[in-house]
């Protein structure tokens, strides 16, 4: 599901248009452990965000006017399974299968600062458009790799629940409504520091 602003809202910005963009991973969040009414279960989700240096956007902060690149999400079940769309984003990303031993060592936060291309479609429920990300593919021949103009940014519930300053508050709304973040204590901040994923 892209998160991206919707048509009809007093702060949207224009849909970012539907086409194949160039993409700079830049951010990865762990949302945590919620319960999907659709499907009657729970799972973990991550959201990972993306720039589109292509497509800009210009406002005024702090007195000064910034030129930024527009950004793009997409939320996932965090599984490895051939099945989930996570497996078949980083795999179509790749532009080559996992092999076992691959997928036994890989760490998510590896995708933070890579390059790709992110077809974007427009798609209408309830009257509001949104805009997207339908496949990740490869980062077209020709075409240079780009350093993220955003900070990267990695977030992992395994690590703490100190959700980090700077986040979007609709990400960290999402954070704060998961399972882990719930059950924790007031005064606990962080948890075990094995590797996150």
């Amino acid at each position: 599901m892209g998160l991206t602003a919707t048509a009809g809202t007093k702060t949207a910005l224009p849909l970012i248009p539907a086409d194949v963009h160039q993409g700079v991973c830049y951010a990865l969040y762990d949302l945590g452990t919620t319960y999907d009414k659709m499907y009657d279960k729970s799972t973990h989700k991550i959201l990972i965000l993306w720039e589109l240096p292509n497509e800009r956007m210009e406002y005024t902060k702090d007195g000064k006017e910034i030129d930024a690149p527009r950004v793009i999400s997409k939320k996932y079940t965090l599984s490895l399974n051939e099945k989930s769309s996570l497996f078949k984003d980083l795999q179509s990303w790749r532009g080559k299968p996992f092999n076992e031993q691959e997928l036994l060592g890989f760490d998510i936060k590896n995708i933070l600062g890579n390059n790709c291309m992110l077809q974007v479609i427009h798609r209408t429920k309830d009257s509001n458009t949104f805009a997207n990300i339908a496949n990740v593919l490869p980062l077209y021949k020709g075409i240079p790799s780009k350093i993220a103009e955003n900070p990267i940014m990695f977030f992992s519930l395994e690590e703490t629940r100190v959700i980090p300053e700077g986040a979007p508050t609709w990400i960290a709304d999402l954070i704060k409504d998961c399972d882990e973040m719930k059950n924790v204590s007031t005064n606990e901040n962080n948890v075990d520091e094995d590797t996150p994923f």
